[in-house]
């Protein structure tokens, strides 16, 4: 799903740095963002439930995430997608790319 593909790149991002860095790290996925700055904390505690008492969705990927943030000191910052910020729309074009080249 995007989600899955949202969260994958943020992995992979971040499992690319070879030592802890201060980083900024600059999404359009709300989905990735809320997940990090406001929902992590609760599924932990929760045993990664919601708080609905369901499993979280794409579990996998947050736990990985959630090892990797430990890492590194990331200041997360959101960017309204298609919207001229120039490193979005690159990525976004990379991304169409690898899709085509499924």
């Amino acid at each position: 799903t995007n989600n899955r593909m949202e969260l994958t790149a943020v992995i992979e991002a971040l499992a690319a740095l070879n030592r802890p860095c201060n980083i900024q790290l600059t999404s359009d996925s709300t989905y990735v963002l809320k997940g990090i700055q406001e929902w992590l904390p609760g599924w932990k505690k929760r045993g990664w439930k919601t708080a609905g008492k369901k499993p979280v969705k794409n579990v996998d990927l947050w736990q990985k995430l959630d090892e990797l943030i430990g890492q590194h000191n990331i200041d997360w910052r959101w960017v309204k997608g298609h919207s001229g910020h120039r490193e979005n729309e690159i990525a976004d074009d990379l991304a169409n790319q690898g899709i085509d080249e499924l």
